[in-house]
């Protein structure tokens, strides 16, 4: 028997002297083996059966340990468990990756046999530079007969499981569209189903059999796939179908838009095509000799209320839906995996405690990232989940809004220490109370969308205690309309506090619409196009909505036991929420915060003196006032400032650079971590209006 001494989780160190049981997994297994070292099975499915098998002599009285050996392991559906597949405290179960061994758990196939493109009618639709270069293969003699199927999703069409998508070198390929970047505008519309285009390409579109469009057709923040009824060439004209409504119908000055699945416009390496009549992939490859892989599996691991179970150190990769989905439990770890090129998120925990995801890359998701949900919130009882030393990147690749990166919900969870960078909307999200989101390093985000923040909670009274502290964010511009905010504190949301953080270029650092009980304190602000921001919209534009008693504010309100003694001691301003001028913000505060260079504070001059602003250092037109020391990796090691006195005087409290972002650990699936900083060019710094 051997002692478990390499998982680094907490939980599994205080077993360290106990026995353990060990089981081995290995691609030229076999399931009718043991699964001893000379004998392993040949899936994870096996392994956690053959668990069960040990429990059925008793409860499991020693620490259980899967060993997986280097290879890749299909996977055809998810990995199902349920409670009896969980360990205890004492007698913990673990699933590894051999020590420095690549584990790959795939929902993808392998496709092959790839010929040059010889049918005439196909070649006559590509563009001539194309046709020596697009290649097919024919997925049923391949034994590929589920390609799924395209449906609409987005914002207010809900966000299904993928089609089969192509993955190469284990990078996501593109369903050939054009433009081949970028967005393309609207003229003009009859009704809201025909939109006239700044275009006539669509005319090469008249032969596709499913044609689709991606738009933003009124807000920024409102995306679509939908399909196309067709295309008109002689009004150069978009055919929208009847049955999808965008929520906020099509504005033409305001659309922007791309065509896609158009064999057509399969022009450039990295595109491919699907006929699913005749079963045939036709694509473009990057290069030659590269792996093609079809998405299949819609999971790879779904888990309901197991309990004490670590998975570590594996990549799980190419499925429809999200890799990982955990429902109730509590203390099970997702540690140093690498998930990625998933139809929708890589990790879900919904509802149990203790759930952690730690140390891991995730990149190319279809939705957000990581989303861990729980706690109660009625009675303000914690889950304590926490995601924590995580790198997700370039992920929202199919919902392009609204699924941020790294999102807690519910009660008493926590962001820490993660590095999130390029998303086009969100990057991090803390829903309901007493949530803790620190030393979090976050950069270019809002890369496509406006008025959208890289922190961003909305439109309720009762969403508090939240903190977010000792956070580095930087480079964070939006790309329309209004622009990016960093932290957004959206329709009147209150009870935040926003401390120790450090913004660098920055277009709106933190941005208060409206709300009450928010406390910004101790910050630095370098660069950025406006530092504080605090406006009076519920006492003006959105009055309406805050007196409506069918309105979202007060909806959300009453659906929580905000009078009562707990709610009452808990948060002593939201009791008499209604009867204290509902909309008028008060009570927020700015205090011993610094900022150079860019706008210090817009904080409207109608409801200043029910706020407290003081003790702040502003340098308008002094970039150079306080200066940010960095290290050869880009990490900022040091703050100095010209006046260092100035800076004692109004209790200034050091930031601990040192410890935001990501740190090395061995838990970690990767390091060094590299990850490309584009320094965003902002607006000229606004001006005191005379």
């Amino acid at each position: 028997m051997r002692t478990l001494i390499h998982l680094g989780l907490a939980i599994v160190l205080s077993c360290l002297s106990l026995p353990a049981t060990d089981f081995h997994v290995a691609p030229s297994g076999n399931d009718a083996n043991a699964g001893t070292r000379e004998k392993p099975l040949a899936t994870l499915a096996a392994a956690r059966d053959a668990i069960r098998k040990l429990k059925q002599a008793g409860p499991l009285r020693e620490s259980v340990t899967i060993h997986c050996r280097a290879g890749t392991y299909f996977l055809a559906q998810a990995v199902e468990f349920t409670p009896e597949d969980s360990g205890t405290e004492a007698a913990p179960i673990a699933y590894l990756a051999e020590r420095g061994a690549f584990v790959r758990f795939t929902g993808g196939r392998e496709v092959s046999g790839w010929r040059p493109v010889t049918d005439p009618a196909v070649l006559g639709r590509l563009v001539p530079e194309a046709r020596g270069q697009v290649v097919v293969a024919d997925l049923r003699a391949q034994g590929v007969t589920d390609f799924g199927r395209l449906s609409p999703r987005g914002f207010g069409a809900g966000n299904p499981a993928a089609e089969a998508e192509l993955f190469y070198d284990d990078a996501p390929m593109t369903l050939a569209r054009w433009p081949n970047s970028g967005f393309r505008g609207a003229k003009g519309k009859e009704g809201d189903l025909i939109v006239m285009v700044d275009t006539d390409r669509v005319a090469r579109w008249t032969a596709e059999t499913e044609p689709w469009v991606f738009a933003y057709w009124h807000h920024d923040w409102a995306e679509l796939y939908e399909p196309l009824a067709g295309v008109d060439a002689a009004k150069q004209a978009l055919l929208r179908t009847a049955k999808i409504k965008p929520v906020y119908g099509v504005t033409p000055n305001r659309a922007r838009w791309y065509a896609f699945n158009l064999l057509a416009e399969l022009d450039t390496p990295g595109e491919y095509y699907l006929d699913r009549t005749n079963g045939l992939l036709y694509f473009w490859p990057p290069r030659a000799g590269g792996r093609a892989v079809l998405s299949m599996a819609e999971g790879l691991i779904r888990a309901a209320n197991l309990s004490q179970v670590t998975f570590r150190g594996f990549t799980f990769e190419a499925c429809r839906g999200t890799a990982i989905a955990l429902k109730g439990g509590a203390d099970c770890h997702v540690v140093g995996c690498t998930i990625r090129n998933t139809g929708q998120r890589a990790v879900e925990v919904s509802d149990g405690e203790r759930q952690e995801v730690v140390g891991c890359d995730v990149y190319f998701t279809g939705t957000g990232g990581i989303s861990m949900s729980g706690g109660k919130r009625a009675a303000l009882t914690p889950a304590r989940h926490n995601a924590e030393n995580n790198h997700v990147h370039h992920y929202a690749r199919r919902a392009r809004t609204y699924h941020p990166a790294i999102s807690v919900s519910g009660v008493g969870n926590r962001i820490a220490h993660n590095l999130v960078h390029d998303g086009p909307h969100m990057a991090l999200a803390a829903g309901g109370n007493d949530h803790i989101v620190e030393f979090n390093e976050i950069h270019n985000v809002v890369e496509e969308s406006g008025d959208a923040g890289a922190y961003y909670v909305g439109r309720d009274w009762t969403q508090r205690g939240n903190i977010l502290r000792y956070n580095y964010w930087h480079d964070i511009l939006g790309s329309s309309s209004y622009g990016g905010m960093t932290i957004y504190l959206d329709d009147q949301h209150c009870g935040h506090t926003i401390h120790g953080n450090l913004f660098e270029r920055c277009m709106q650092s933190v941005f208060i619409g409206g709300g009450d009980d928010n406390v910004v304190t101790n910050n630095v602000f370098l660069g950025c196009w406006k530092s504080a921001h605090l406006d009076n919209r519920g006492m003006n534009w959105q009055k309406p909505a805050t007196d409506d008693p069918k309105g979202e504010l007060r909806r959300y309100l009453h659906a929580m036991p905000y009078s009562n003694d707990l709610w009452r001691v808990r948060y002593p301003q939201l009791v008499n929420v209604l009867d204290d001028d509902p909309g008028v913000p008060k009570r927020n505060v700015f205090a011993g915060n610094i900022s150079a260079g860019g706008k210090w504070e817009d904080i409207s001059k109608s409801i200043r003196q029910f706020q407290t602003v003081t003790n702040n250092l502003a340098f308008d037109d002094d970039k150079d006032w306080a200066r940010l020391s960095k290290d050869a990796a880009g990490r900022p090691v040091r703050l100095g400032f010209k006046d260092p006195a100035a800076v004692q005087a109004i209790g200034f409290a050091p930031l601990p650079l040192e410890k935001m972002g990501l740190y090395a650990d061995e838990r970690r699936a990767s390091w060094p971590v590299k990850h490309e900083v584009r320094p965003v060019k902002l607006p000229e710094a606004e001006k005191p209006k005379k």
